[in-house]
């Protein structure tokens, strides 16, 4: 699918003009969140439109998932995150002649997402068929200072000669069919495209609420909406499905008509219906007593103290700049306010992915928000300690001991339906006690506070059940898959077993700093020590002929993949079968490159070096998360120059479209994995050790980079440029020490840290990809 133009700016996205071929990709692009609610960035009257969406985080429905074959411990539900009652139509007719920007284009369509403002703004200049000349401007905005709250000022000036004007203001219960579920199952299809039943309705205000709730999962929702008009006479209508305003008015030249809607949510799965009822109108209250201009305000007061946080800024590379601002809004924005559910895949932008949350979300969003929101990702980690119980009778389906953690998930519990890909990837286990382990090191926090002890505790008891230790005493992981899904169900995945390997020394570590609480959970001394030595046991695999770890063991002696003869035939898993590629040297994503990064205390510069060379060219990223891990390894193996081709394919796969899918919801994998990309690549940040790590390049089309993080609760402002890098406490604070390029040093507020920027020193040439495979934009 094509992507729609943005103008290059580096404070917004300027759509200046509509293209009908990628609306659905401008949707998600233009989405507005504040991780409680979000709305697709459709057109105020939603045709043409590619897949209307509003979502609440947390709110889904099940349906049956079946299998060819049965299997023991299969899952035998799906979940899928399903729009609710939708708050943003406003359509507008002009002497009976309704605005339609496909049939009748008009002079003048533009469209601008302001990434300080925090709003989508939209003006549209349309002569009607009866002569008139009118300007509709629209701003729209998800609030960010009050959680529940949609709000939408529409305005309507006639320009030339006069007119009468109507606007029918919606709030649409009715069912939006998702359009991230690809099943046949007629049984899929009766449960998702009729999720909601009408429970009630009723007054809210001068507007009105609707009450409905999923027919199978049982969560409750509130929907209220009212206005505040300037300039026209208003009737109401309500069913239970639907509330309808409409306001008209007869408007001479230069007159106008302004109507301001607030839409507010609630949701639960507890509470009874006048108790949402009520909040959804309190929120909708809340909004227009504030009124337009204090929603504004207040959103930007939110943002001007994201930036102040969390800037980031490149010289050299316009686009880059604004695709970097443009990933920190929406990773910010993706959890700003989220409560009692996890961060999807695509966010609340796109029903993609059934709107499940999986390991990348742990791997990429938590570490990243724990950088730049660290209260945000607490909340996070939360919810993840809250399917501790979950994971523990998935655990115990399978036969193991500890807890392990869902592959996809909406509500806690596995749903999905591909064991090798999903069930069989257990380092998703591990994943997740590193983010909870970073989180603590990156805060200085209590790790029980976000209840990070009993998820490190029980995810080392599922590694010592789960692997095997051999007659010479070295331990193994079998028959499963790492984060390369194009080698499934191997054994020992070097990223698996290096993983597994953190995970119990930092359960071990973390029991000896709080034995008390440990002793709550049933952790002795013995138990500890084994963990220990297990760890000292695991195997990891090397082949000594090519002087290259083996992705899992044999993979260097698989037969290599004929790339060239295949170069037009990607994804590979959409033209060949799986008995194919499993057995060849093709990657769908950095997988040991990504152990290299994430357990770089194993790896010497030699061996960085020569594996990435090795799986630079079998990677073919196929899969969106893959760019972000290759620019940092490949700025750790000092090739800056590449590192920010991937940084730069990564931070645009949205805007371009770069995997043509876009339109499904954006990749928050790789919005978060874009600021990684930047500053654990190019500025070489490690929030793994006891100090912070800086390790500073500049590729040679930029001129200057800079960034914010938060490191144990202290703002750290890092710039580098040609002459050196710099580091700072803008809002002063304790001093900092940081290590910079190997060397301890400190930062105070009095005075900056100055250090001399270093020149690369690779010690292997520029490595290469497969042909037709290199970072594409």
């Amino acid at each position: 699918m094509p992507a729609p133009i943005f103008d290059v700016d580096p404070w917004q996205l300027h759509e200046p003009r509509i293209d009908l071929d990628t609306v659905g990709v401008a949707e998600s692009v233009l989405s507005l969140s504040n991780g409680y609610l979000g709305v697709r960035g459709t057109v105020d009257e939603l045709d043409p439109s590619g897949a209307r969406g509003s979502y609440l985080s947390g709110v889904y429905e099940t349906h049956p998932l079946s299998y060819p074959e049965g299997g023991f411990g299969q899952p035998d539900e799906g979940q899928a995150m399903v729009s609710v009652a939708d708050g943003t139509p406003v359509h507008l007719l002009v002497d009976g002649v309704p605005l339609d920007i496909g049939e009748n284009p008009p002079e003048l369509h533009e469209r601008t997402l302001d990434l300080r403002a925090g709003t989508l703004e939209r003006r549209v200049r349309w002569v009607s068929s009866s002569g008139a000349r009118v300007e509709l401007t629209s701003s729209r905005l998800v609030s960010l200072a009050e959680r529940s709250v949609l709000a939408i000022r529409y305005r309507v000036e006639v320009l030339d000669g006069s007119a009468h004007v109507v606007v029918r203001s919606e709030l649409d219960g009715g069912e939006v069919t998702p359009t991230g579920i690809t099943n046949d199952d007629p049984r899929v299809a009766e449960a998702l495209e009729h999720a909601f039943e009408p429970v009630t309705n009723g007054p809210c205000g001068d507007g009105a609420v609707l009450v409905s709730r999923t027919r199978r999962s049982g969560i409750l929702v509130a929907a209220a909406v009212d206005h505040l008009v300037e300039g026209g006479r208003t009737t109401h209508a309500l069913d239970p499905d639907h509330v309808v305003t409409t306001v008209a008015a007869d408007l001479g030249a230069g007159e106008s008509l302004t109507v301001v809607k607030a839409v507010g949510y609630s949701w639960s799965t507890s509470a009874d219906a006048d108790s949402v009822m009520a909040e959804a109108c309190a929120s909708v209250r809340s909004a227009l007593d504030l009124g337009w201009d204090g929603l504004a305000a207040a959103q930007r007061r939110v943002l001007e103290e994201l930036w102040a946080r969390a800037d980031v800024e490149v010289d050299g590379d316009p686009e880059l700049q604004q695709a970097l601002r443009y990933a920190v809004f929406q990773l910010f924005c993706s959890a700003a306010c989220i409560s009692r559910a996890p961060v999807g895949a695509k966010g609340l932008t796109g029903s993609g992915y059934s709107g499940h949350t999986f390991w990348d979300i742990e791997g990429f969003v938590l570490p990243a928000l724990s950088l730049l929101r660290p209260d945000t990702a607490a909340r996070l980690l939360q919810w993840r300690a809250g399917t501790l119980d979950e994971a523990r009778a998935r655990a115990r389906v399978l036969d193991l001991a500890g807890a392990t953690f869902a592959w996809r998930t909406i509500s806690g519990a596995e749903v999905s339906a591909y064991w090798p890909a999903s069930t069989a990837a257990m380092h998703v286990n591990a994943d997740v006690a590193r983010a909870f382990w970073l989180h603590q090191n990156v805060t200085g926090c209590d790790l029980d506070a976000v209840g990070g002890l009993p998820v490190l505790v029980e995810t080392a008891r599922l590694w010592i059940s789960l692997g095997h230790e051999d007659a010479a005493g070295g331990w193994h992981l079998f028959g499963l898959t790492g984060p390369d899904e194009y080698t499934g169900v191997v054994d020992d995945n070097v990223f698996t077993n290096l993983m597994a390997r953190a995970n119990l020394l930092r359960a071990a570590e973390a029991c000896r700093r709080h034995e008390d609480r440990a002793s709550e959970l049933g952790v002795d001394h013995a138990e500890t020590a084994r963990w220990r030595a297990t760890a000292e046991a695991v195997h990891v695999c090397w082949d000594e002929g090519l002087g290259v770890h083996p992705t899992n063991a044999n993979f260097t002696a698989y037969p290599e993949w004929p790339f060239a003869e295949q170069r037009d035939t990607y994804p590979v898993e959409q033209h060949h079968h799986y008995a194919s590629f499993y057995r060849q040297q093709v990657l769908k994503q950095a997988d040991l490159v990504q152990a290299l990064w994430w357990c770089r205390d194993r790896f010497t510069p030699e061996q960085v070096a020569a594996d990435l060379a090795y799986y630079e060219a079998r990677t073919v990223r196929d899969s969106s998360l893959s760019a972000s891990v290759q620019a940092v390894v490949c700025a750790q193996a000092q090739h800056p120059d590449l590192a920010l081709r991937y940084l730069r394919e990564s931070a645009l796969v949205d805007l371009r479209d770069v995997r043509g899918d876009t339109a499904q919801g954006l990749h928050m994998a790789s919005v978060a994995g874009s600021w990684l990309a930047l500053v654990a690549g190019l500025g070489g940040m490690r929030e793994d050790g006891a100090h912070l790590e800086l390790a500073p390049l500049l590729p040679s089309a930029l001129t200057r980079t800079a960034y914010h993080l938060t490191w144990r609760n202290r703002l750290l402002r890092v710039e580098t440029t040609r002459e050196g890098t710099t580091v700072t406490l803008p809002r002063g604070g304790e001093p900092v020490e940081v290590v910079v390029d190997g060397t301890r040093r400190t930062v105070t507020a009095a005075e900056p840290l100055r250090v001399p920027l270093r020149e690369p020193s690779p010690l292997l040439p520029e490595p290469t990809q497969p042909v037709g495979r290199e970072p594409s934009v």
